[in-house]
This record gives C-alpha cells, structure tokens and sequence, in this order.
C-alpha cells in the first residue's frame, strides 16, 4: 500500500500554492445549421503542427484549444478564453460546438483527417488518424472534452501513480457530477446496435446517464478491452503499454498497413499503434523533447503531471468548463494523492471498467448500486463519503489561497449528490425535452450560438491580435522549416518512429 510523505523542509501552504494545472479543451466547427464544416483549419489559425496553443485533434474539423500552465484557476481560464476568442475570429461564420457529443455527421468517410503539412512528423500524425477512423470509425473520433493537467510540487513517480490509480477507483463521482452527454443525434449511431431509447427520429437518449460519451457508445474500444493495464508502478505500466503495441491483432493485421493503392491504412497491425491510442480516464505524462516518444520520455525522466481526461464539456458554459468545477477537481486530486492506495489487481481493473460504463449510462438511477471491493455500496453513499473527506482538503486550500472558493466548491458538489435533477446531465436532458422539437441538435447549436454571441464575439483587443497574428505566422514558418529538413524518406522516417527501442532507455 502506498501512503505519501510530504517531502521534509516545504509547509503545506507552499506545497498546495505549488499546484499546477492547464487545459486542453476539444471542439468541433459547425456551421450555423450545426452541421459539421468540412473546411481546412483555419490558415489564420496557423500551423496545426507546431502552433503552441492552437491545433486539431482527430478532424480537420476538430479544433483543440490548449492553455499554458497556470498555478491559478483564473489565470488559466482567461487564457482559455483568449485562446477561444482567438480562435472564433478566424471561423468567418462557423461555431464551436458546445457539447461533447458530435454535431450533425456526413458520412463516416466525408469526416476530413487532421493534416499536418508534408514533413515525415506531420504525415505520420495523419496515417495515424487513418488507423484510428478504420480501427473505431471516425464518427467516435468526433466525440470531444476537456483535458485537465495537473500536477504537485514534489512528487514521485510512485506518488503519481498512487494518485492515478485512487482517481480511477473514485472516479464515477465526477462521472456523476458533471457529465453532461446523456443525448446523442441519431446521426451518431446510424447502423449500429445500441441500447438508447428515442425522443424523436433525430434524437436517442437514455434516461439515467450522465455520460454517454464515456460509456459503450462513447470512447471505448473491444480490442482495448482485451488490456489489464495496472498502474501499480511506472515500469509495469511501461511495459503494458509497449506489450501492446508489440502485439500483432488480426482485425488490424486485416486492415494492413498499405492500402491496395500503396497508401497508408495505418502506423501498424499492433494492438495499439502508439501509446497515446491508448484509452483511459487518466493518463501519467511527461512533457517530451522534439522527436521523443511518450513512453521513452515516461522511463527517461518520470512522471512529470496527470492527465485527467472524462470531463465532458458543459453545454452550460461558454469555455466548457467552470471554475469552481476546476476548484473541486484541484481538491479531488489531493483527496486522491493523500489517501493510502493499494496496488490493482486484474479483478479490480475489470470493476472498475464496469463501473465506469454502469455510471455513465445509468448513474442518475436511484439507489444505483457499484462494485466496491467483494462487495456492492450505492453510489450517492459512497459518493457522500468520498466528499466527507474533501472537506479539510478544501479548508486548507482556501488557508492558501484566501477566501472560500474550495470550499463552496464542495459544498456544491454535496447538494448535486442530494439534488440529482440539478446535475448538468440531467439539465441537458430537460432542457432537450423541453424543447418543442426535442433536438439535441438545435438545443446544442442554440448554445453555441449563445455563447458566441454573449460571451465571445467581443472585438479582440489590437495587442492580442497582434500576438496571435505572430504566433500563427511563427508556426507556419516551423512547419515550413520541419518540411525542409527532412533527410528520411517517409518510410525510413516510419520505421524508425515506430521502432520498439525508441520505447527503451538508452
């Protein structure tokens, strides 16, 4: 069992004003009819490849905002909202959707691929989107959220992973808390099985969930399922990760890596073609150097922050997320370093899979019952337990930082645990049935015109301009500069990337 020591010589005030954190928020460009735009990133966005704050995710279409590192929750989501509002100005007419859950789809084969220009990096980050759209479709590769990274002043290794895996056992709580995808355009599922129930031709539901994009619909994977990846240290971890990405899988061996054409289908047949494949609500990262795989970085250099990645985007909210819901996740994540954590096992990494996906599809339902150790306990009375630690966690926080923002922030997740119809969930799913239309479309594409209007259609001040403007040509001159230096042919460049000893330390 793992119990963190605070490092001798540093009070606590210092260690919890050390906290770190940054945002990485996914959207897709819709056009006004909230249909998806099909047109390229922006050119005065920049270059998706080596722009710092503006890139694209799986799409074309698919923008991803990301903020420096902030040691404020303020400070952070102003940048947010500078990036977005940058960001905004270069649509000419389009909107960012404000949902997790996808707009109104094409065809699977019409959703464009992230491009990246002609250097060897920037093709190989789009063969692996190729791989991605023929291994799960590209309709899942839609679905967007929020990445929260975080980190603590002090830690080990060991200590992020202790972290890691308490936020995995805990983690339905803020499934419960703030998902906000219980609804889906029909679109999303065309011509496959599914559970969800109908509110129109247009619009599928199911009447408990908070968090279908976190379910069986949404980012999940049957050939991933295969993995028991445990975080009990960083060298099992490690050695998951490259296991997987070493073993060959027929249904990928059946796809092939060159297409009859001679064009890329895909990086690999393995399991995984990368580790950033690799599906998880919370991931340990490291920042890497140019060129550097993820994973050498990892064993090189240790843990350097946590990734949390099941936080919805909250329709409610013009950046998706708000500051008091980053407040408690600040406090939840100190809940989850402090508390002695054991090491996994094959059977609870299988238990917490479950009720991952009992949560986000069913957890609005009364008396839900999950798994926890041999046994079963009700969500809300474990969730009210859970929250009965975080309390002294917030009062510290607010003895840090002044004021009482942490522990409202608590506060406020006590009520929702009593008052589930408050839960963002469920205010999406009554604000779609309130609608006469009940559209999950036209009630999405009316927030996002709202927060456009409201919030974000502000004339950037000339500074700011100015800056992006730079930064947007700096990056386009990067790209540029990469593409030129290539000596490697691209299949040269792609056999060495995907080298099993460019995962291992020198």
């Amino acid at each position: 069992m793992h119990q963190f020591f605070p490092a001798p010589g540093i009070d606590d005030r210092q260690r919890l004003l050390g906290i770190r954190r940054g945002i990485e928020k996914e959207s897709l460009r819709v056009l006004p009819d909230g249909g998806l735009a099909l047109t390229p990133h922006p050119a005065a966005l920049g270059s998706a490849l080596t722009h710092p704050h503006i890139t694209t995710d799986f799409s074309e279409s698919q923008v991803e905002l990301i903020t420096g590192v902030h040691p404020s929750v303020q400070g952070c989501l102003a940048e947010l909202a500078e990036i977005q509002q940058v960001t905004m100005d270069a649509l000419e007419g389009e909107l960012l959707w404000a949902a997790s859950m996808p707009c109104k789809l094409p065809s699977d084969d019409e959703i464009p691929l992230g491009h990246y220009g002609t250097s060897n990096e920037g093709r190989s980050k789009t063969v692996y989107r190729t791989g991605l759209g023929h291994r799960y479709g590209r309709r899942m590769q839609t679905i967007s959220g929020i990445h929260y990274n975080w980190s603590f002043p002090g830690l080990s290794s060991d200590d992020y992973f202790a972290l890691i895996r308490n936020f995995r056992r805990q983690a339905f709580l803020l499934l419960y808390l703030f998902g906000a995808s219980p609804v889906v355009c029909s679109c999303f599922v065309a011509g496959r099985v599914h559970p969800l129930k109908a509110l129109n031709p247009r619009t599928l539901f199911l009447p408990h969930a908070t968090s279908l994009r976190m379910g069986r619909l949404g980012y999940q994977s049957d050939a991933q399922a295969n993995l028991s990846v445990s975080y009990n240290n960083l060298s099992g971890y490690g050695q998951a990760l490259q296991s997987a990405m070493a073993q060959s899988y027929p249904p990928y061996e059946a796809i092939g890596v060159l297409g009859a054409d001679g064009s890329y289908q895909q990086l690999a047949t393995s399991l995984l073609q990368i580790e950033n494949e690799f599906y998880g609500t919370i991931r340990p990262k490291r920042v890497t150097y140019a060129g550097e795989r993820p994973l050498h970085a990892l064993r090189a250099r240790g843990v350097e922050y946590i990734e949390v990645r099941l936080m919805d985007l909250n329709p409610f909210e013009a950046l998706g997320i708000h500051a008091q819901t980053m407040r408690f996740l600040d406090v939840f994540l100190v809940h989850c370093l402090e508390q002695p954590s054991p090491n996994d096992t094959p059977l609870e990494i299988a238990s917490v899979a479950r009720n991952q996906h009992k949560v986000a599809e069913r957890g609005r339902e009364p008396g839900l019952l999950l798994e926890r150790d041999a046994g079963e306990q009700e969500l809300v009375a474990w969730g009210r337990e859970i929250i009965d630690r975080l309390h002294p966690i917030a009062q510290r926080l607010d003895a840090a930082w002044g004021g009482d923002d942490h522990v409202l922030a608590v506060k406020a997740a006590t009520h929702l645990l009593d008052n589930p119809d408050e839960l963002p969930s469920a205010r999406v799913l009554s604000a779609v049935m309130g609608r006469a239309d009940q559209s999950f479309l036209e009630f999405v594409r009316d927030q996002s015109r709202a927060h456009k209007k409201n919030y974000l259609a502000a004339p950037l001040a000339q500074d700011t301009r100015l800056r992006y403007s730079a930064m947007a040509q700096k990056s386009v001159e990067e790209q540029r500069s990469r593409e030129a230096a290539d000596s490697l042919s691209f299949e040269a460049y792609l056999e060495h990337y995907i080298s099993p000893n460019r995962l291992e330390l020198s």
